[in-house]
């Protein structure tokens, strides 16, 4: 059944009472191609307007590199300092449920990174994810179709990290173990009990991992059939299958057990959560096969909502919603649902960058809320207007 744009979203799609969580300023010094920034922020809406190149999507992801302690574009510390420097500084300020929380990041070439929140340093970088939970869209999710199940397996691990803390610690458990056991396989003597005993790691914490995965999945599917209802305004039916080596009749340990000799020849370890997916499907075939650009997108986007709306409800936090460059190959009517849920009190802050300013002032105008427009032009940001409803 089809819904119309104006209609009310539908009852039970989000819970009522969550804790507000925004960025009210941050602070730069020498993150990619930005050299200095000192920027104040709505509690809503926020867009960052100018060509590509220009640092846009690098103010973005500042933004996110304060949630995850990393990069979204660039897994090596020291290639996001700019480029002639020798350490680069991030600040954020938070308000988060009523209490303020500084964040701190710093980082000199070729020394270790230092994060501290309210002044205190971080033991693990792993203690401060979930703090400040955040979703991101942006065109890098076309790999979630486009590539291997590796871009697969770390959407579902960084999304459960962010609200459940023994995943992360079994995840790099089970990495560890599965490191040795690899390396073990490709060594010229064989140690069965040696053996015995990485791969009894891996049934512990990897029979965990399966458990959370499937738990989520089993979850969050109907999270993700709602959105993508909304926006596709019911013209698609789409699938989302998780797939696991654990899900056969035959026991994790027995598996491995099983494949040695093979593992031994090939020089790898064929079975395990390592080797896990998900089936991305639209009308019962896998979407990478039949889908245009528009209905890609617009499957990621809905991915991406749902998981929004899934961490709040974990969290009762609202996670802060970075949207880089995601109205490209998406019709007018798609644009306006999308635009028509950012806009409801049940979103909270949203980061936006566009390059066509009149095309974003455009769909802007009709979105009812406040909003500040920045424009980024060779790593410098301006702000340009402030519109309060």
């Amino acid at each position: 059944m089809k819904r119309d744009a104006a209609d009310p979203l539908p009852e039970g799609l989000w819970l009522p009472f969550f804790l507000p969580m925004y960025l009210s300023r941050l602070r730069i010094l020498n993150y990619k191609n930005i050299r200095e920034a000192d920027l104040a922020f709505s509690p809503k809406i926020n867009c960052f307007v100018g060509n590509n190149g220009m640092g846009k999507t690098n103010l973005l992801d500042a933004v996110y590199y304060l949630s995850f302690c990393k990069s979204h574009c660039n897994a090596i510390d020291s290639q996001n300092i700019t480029h002639d420097e020798e350490f680069m500084m991030l600040e954020g300020s938070y308000e988060r449920g009523g209490r303020k929380v500084d964040i701190h990041c710093d980082l000199k070439r070729r020394q270790k990174k230092h994060f501290k929140c309210d002044k205190k340093e971080y033991e693990k970088l792993s203690d401060h994810i979930g703090l400040l939970p955040l979703v991101i869209i942006s065109p890098a999710d076309g790999a979630l179709i486009s590539e291997g199940s590796d871009e697969r397996r770390k959407f579902m691990d960084g999304f459960i990290s962010q609200y459940d803390k023994k995943y992360l610690s079994c995840l790099l458990a089970y990495n560890n173990a599965l490191s040795q056991r690899n390396a073990m396989i490709k060594a010229e003597n064989r140690e069965d009990l040696l053996l015995d005993v990485l791969e009894a790691q891996m049934v512990e914490y990897g029979s965990y991992i399966f458990a959370k995965r499937s738990d989520f999945i089993e979850h969050f599917l109907p999270h993700f059939s709602e959105f993508h209802q909304i926006v596709s305004d019911g013209k698609e039916q789409v699938g989302l299958t998780y797939r696991s080596h654990l899900q056969d009749s035959l026991p994790f340990e027995e598996q491995l057990k099983a494949t040695r000799d093979r593992d031994f020849v090939i020089g790898y370890s064929t079975k395990g959560i390592h080797k896990d997916d998900l089936d991305m499907e639209m009308g019962g075939l896998p979407i990478k096969r039949i889908g245009s650009q528009g209905q890609n997108k617009t499957y990621l986007i809905a991915l991406k909502l749902a998981q929004f709306n899934f961490l709040k409800e974990q969290g009762g936090v609202r996670p802060i919603l970075l949207l880089d460059d995601i109205f490209d190959k998406l019709d007018a009517q798609r644009v306006s649902r999308i635009l028509q849920l950012l806009r409801d009190d049940r979103f909270g802050q949203v980061f936006i960058s566009d390059t066509d300013r009149e095309h974003l002032s455009s769909i802007l105008e009709h979105s009812g809320c406040d909003y500040l427009l920045f424009k980024v032009e060779d790593g410098v940001v301006e702000q340009l207007m402030e519109v309060k409803r």
